[in-house]
């Protein structure tokens, strides 16, 4: 493996881990080992820090390729919990408000999905990093300022329940690059009659690498690790 020419990694973030987490201890770990100042490692997508499941990383001039696979559907399983709602849409932040649910019925949930099939109208979350006037939303929200996000075009390929037991729903959505699932949840909260927040996000798929192709962080930083001190040790022998 050539980690300066470029590699394409596939890895399974870890609850709590930012993507820049994973970044970084991927880019120290080749650094050391290589015996180099600076290496460029990058992402295909950012996943909140509540959120797991498949990140491709690329190192040295595979990071030109970053872009198109930014732009491949992505598959999500999501867990909302229903009639709560919190600023940030998932459990990031505290409940700031309690809805009925005794009138969610699976009948209403069928009835309430296939709204969100196809392309949508999404107002992004306004703990996001989305850009307003060179600043991140999400600073003017921790500063107590409010802001207008406009909303985005987004393309929903598919939406399945994959479990209901009140107040808990199961989903999984294929999507289109710049979803936020975690609007997503706010806004079937509200086509529910109701509010809704994620409790738990994975991300099972980019393009056609799936969770099952992903090392874990730890093993892939061994395997890195094995493979660079192999590659020299060749070198020397030749």
């Amino acid at each position: 493996m050539d980690f300066i020419k470029g590699e394409v990694l596939y890895v399974a973030k870890p609850l709590t881990w930012t993507s820049f987490n994973l970044v970084n201890k991927l880019r120290w770990k080749l650094q050391k080992t290589l015996n180099v100042k600076k290496l460029k490692v990058g992402h295909a997508g950012t996943l909140d820090p509540l959120a797991t499941g498949v990140m491709i990383l690329c190192t040295g001039k595979s990071t030109k390729l970053i872009e198109s696979f930014q732009y491949q559907t992505k598959e999500y399983v999501a867990t909302l919990k229903l009639g709560a709602t919190t600023p940030s849409f998932d459990l990031e932040m505290d409940v700031d408000g309690t809805y009925p649910t005794a009138h969610i019925t699976r009948e209403l949930i069928d009835q309430v999905i296939p709204q969100f099939l196809g392309e949508i109208q999404q107002v992004p979350p306004v703990y996001s990093a989305v850009k307003v006037d060179g600043k991140r939303a999400y600073d003017y929200a921790r500063n107590g300022q409010e802001v207008e996000l406009k909303s985005k075009l987004l393309v929903i390929d598919d939406i399945e329940v994959l479990d209901f037991t009140l107040p808990i729903l199961k989903i999984r959505v294929v999507c289109s690059k710049g979803t936020y699932i975690r609007a997503l949840a706010r806004d079937i909260g509200v086509g529910l009659g109701s509010g809704a927040h994620l409790i738990a996000l994975e991300r099972t798929r980019i393009g056609e690498v799936h969770l099952d192709d992903c090392w874990q962080i730890d093993d892939l930083v061994l395997h890195v690790e094995a493979e660079i001190l192999k590659s020299q040790q060749l070198s020397v022998l030749c």
